[in-house]
C-alpha cells in the first residue's frame, strides 16, 4: 500500500460531495465513501489549507492505495509540513468496507517511514479519541507515548501521543516475525 497525494481540485470536489469531479481530477479512482458526509469536513479543511499554502499539498491527506487490489481503501497524511520544532501530526482513516485487513497499519507505517526520512522531522504526533481503542492499540505498537490531551472542534476530546521520528521498528509476535495487520 502507498499514500497517493491529492490536490486542491480533488479536495474541493470531495468537500462538495462530487465524486465524479473528484475522480476526474484524482490520480487514482476514489470510491463513493470518500465523497460521503463522514469525511467532508476533512476535505474542506485540506482544500482551504492547500489554497492558502499550495506546498502543503505534498504533506496533507492522500488516498491509501492498495496496489494489489487497485483500490483506494482509506485516507492518510500529515496535518501539514513540519512545524518549527520539527513536529508533524499524522491522521489516517479506513473506509469501513476495508477495515480489519491491515490497511491502517500499512498507512501508519508509510507515514512513520516518510517522517523518519525527512530531515526536518524530529517528532511524530497522533491524536486519538479516548474511545478509539483500535487506533490506540495500533499506535501503541510503534512506541507512541501519551503527552497530553486536546480539544478538537470537529472530533472532540483527543489524547495526544508522540514518538521520535526514527526508522520504524515493525511490531513482532512471539515468534519474532512481523505482526500481520
Amino acid at each position: 500500500m502507498r499514500i497517493v497525494h491529492l490536490d486542491g481540485p480533488v479536495f474541493a470536489a470531495l468537500a462538495a460531495g462530487d465524486l465524479a469531479a473528484a475522480n476526474a481530477a484524482s490520480p487514482v479512482p476514489l470510491p463513493a465513501f470518500f465523497a460521503g458526509p463522514e469525511w467532508r469536513g476533512v476535505w474542506r479543511m485540506r482544500h482551504r489549507q492547500v489554497e492558502e499554502a499550495p506546498a502543503s499539498a505534498a504533506w496533507v491527506t492522500g488516498a491509501v492505495w492498495d496496489e494489489e487490489r487497485r483500490v483506494a481503501v482509506g485516507r492518510a497524511g500529515y496535518h501539514g509540513p513540519p512545524d518549527a520544532d520539527g513536529m508533524v501530526e499524522i491522521g489516517y482513516a479506513v473506509d469501513p468496507e476495508h477495515r480489519r485487513r491491515g490497511c491502517a497499519r500499512a498507512a501508519l507505517e508509510a507515514l512513520l517511514r516518510r517522517a523518519a526520512e525527512e530531515p526536518g522531522v524530529r517528532t511524530v504526533r497522533v491524536s486519538i479519541s479516548p474511545d478509539n481503542t483500535a487506533s490506540w492499540a495500533l499506535a501503541s505498537q510503534y512506541g507512541f507515548a501519551r503527552v497530553g490531551e486536546q480539544w478538537d472542534d470537529e472530533d472532540g476530546l483527543e489524547v495526544v501521543h508522540e514518538v521520535p521520528a526514527r526508522p520504524v521498528r515493525w511490531p513482532t509476535g512471539t515468534d519474532g516475525n512481523p505482526v500481520a495487520g
